[in-house]
């Protein structure tokens, strides 16, 4: 059985940094460092300079938000991996007109619903998913945008790379 980390004396959500690592690499990347970091490192070269990432969602938490039930409930591969790339340069890589909730601000997830909303981050997107053998959406945020969500919101995010709110 997967372990899902908790403490009552962490975040919003009862987790710390470390847990929340912890989590994500236990659940989707099945206990491998290696193939997190190849993950991590994946997205890195492929973002513009001085874009920040993080992930959301059921593999940082280890259930889903809407219903609690927990990752992967529908079978190994079934959850997604929700990735926010936090940055200008990466939110203007995203269609304005079909590709983004708020203009030069925050983006849908470009997934499997939204397929062809920043044709240039298709690529990392197709190499991520084979990587981790389940769907990786994508979406774009400015540093703000992020902040609201995860402090002051309470939604929890593990920083995969850079600095959210610096």
């Amino acid at each position: 059985m997967k372990e899902i980390l908790r403490t009552e004396d962490a975040g919003p959500d009862g987790l710390t940094e470390e847990q929340m690592r912890q989590n994500v690499i236990n659940l989707a990347f099945g206990g491998d460092d290696d193939k997190f970091q190849e993950f991590c490192d994946l997205i890195q070269v492929a973002v513009p300079p001085g874009t920040s990432a993080v992930l959301r969602g059921s593999s940082v938490t280890g259930e889903r938000y809407d219903d609690g039930a927990p990752f992967d409930a529908d079978g190994p591969g079934t959850s997604d991996l929700d990735l926010t790339l936090i940055g200008g340069d990466v939110v203007d890589m995203y269609n304005v007109l079909t590709g983004t909730y708020f203009p030069g601000v925050h983006t849908k997830p470009m997934g499997d619903d939204h397929p062809n909303i920043a044709p240039s981050l298709e690529p990392l997107r197709e190499k991520l998913c084979s990587l981790v053998c389940r769907p990786v959406n994508i979406q774009a945020s400015r540093d703000i945008w992020q902040q609201l969500r995860g402090d002051l919101m309470g939604q929890p995010y593990l920083t995969l790379f850079g600095e959210v709110g610096g």
